[in-house]
């Protein structure tokens, strides 16, 4: 990491023609403007950014109406050119585009804030430029690998999925799985739906009682016991959450279970 910050420029404001010996990358916050690199100009806006390389003549320049603002982050070493190249970010392709959501957004806000930090400062700033190029990676990945829109859709209910899987014993809530995913809560509504014609929250709910009714076959637990590990602190709305799913509490759904667990266990004794 070289360096990084925020800028609020005025209309028309311009910069270059001119190298840099690192590679930058700016992300629009707001506004507009233009940028030009290897005899190509591209207009750009909220949500995108463009990658100076090292050693390259570039100029960009804001709008004269509608400036940008733009949060920018400048490094080098070994492996950045290797990065960039595998986030689909190049000399040949210096534009990338983030507006699903705020996660880039607060990551270089992230960045700037560590100028309050002494002795860890350099740290923090390595890791939230990796986490920002992971991020790209990710995207970039995802673009290459799901090239329908019905392709995409499917493995974005997969990732959701999964997400619920591995959580659904804490205390999550769709937002957060959403933000997971990358998406718009009502965009993920809308794929839930046309797939698998339940929503986020009613898939995350018939998951946890699933997981419920297979946790209640052992003895030693109490409900209360179940409940926390199915990711209710609340035992009462466990239980009511779990007869509107089942049609039965889950006292007395193990009720039903211990004249089958007898049944198994005297056959086991003979």
């Amino acid at each position: 990491m070289y360096r990084c910050g925020i800028e609020d420029c005025a209309p028309g404001h311009c910069w270059g023609p001119a190298v840099r010996d690192h590679f930058l990358i700016h992300y629009v916050l707001r506004g507009k403007g233009t940028f030009t690199i290897n005899g190509r100009t591209y207009k750009l806006e909220k949500g995108q950014g463009f990658l100076i390389p090292p050693n390259v003549v570039t100029q960009y320049q804001a709008d004269g109406i509608d400036p940008w603002s733009y949060s920018w982050v400048g490094f080098n070493g070994l492996k950045a050119e290797s990065y960039l190249s595998r986030a689909n970010l190049s000399l040949e392709n210096p534009i990338f585009v983030y507006d699903r959501d705020d996660f880039v957004k607060d990551l270089f806000l992230k960045m700037v804030a560590t100028k309050n930090l002494e002795k860890t400062r350099e740290i923090y700033l390595l890791g939230y430029l990796y986490i920002f190029l992971g991020r790209m990676m990710d995207i970039a990945e995802e673009n290459h690998a799901f090239e329908t829109k019905e392709d995409r859709k499917e493995a974005y209910i997969k990732k959701a999925i999964e997400y619920i899987e591995m959580n659904y014993y804490r205390k999550i809530s769709v937002s957060e799985m959403c933000r997971h995913v990358g998406l718009d809560r009502s965009y993920v509504y809308s794929v839930f739906k046309e797939y698998l014609n339940v929503s986020p929250q009613e898939y995350l709910i018939k998951y946890r009682m699933d997981k419920a009714r297979e946790l209640l076959k052992n003895m030693q637990l109490s409900i209360g016991d179940v409940s926390r590990s199915v990711g209710y602190e609340d035992a009462l709305l466990f239980s009511r959450m779990f007869k509107k799913i089942n049609g039965m509490s889950p006292k007395n759904y193990r009720k039903e279970l211990q004249p089958l667990s007898g049944i198994v266990q005297r056959s086991r004794n003979r």
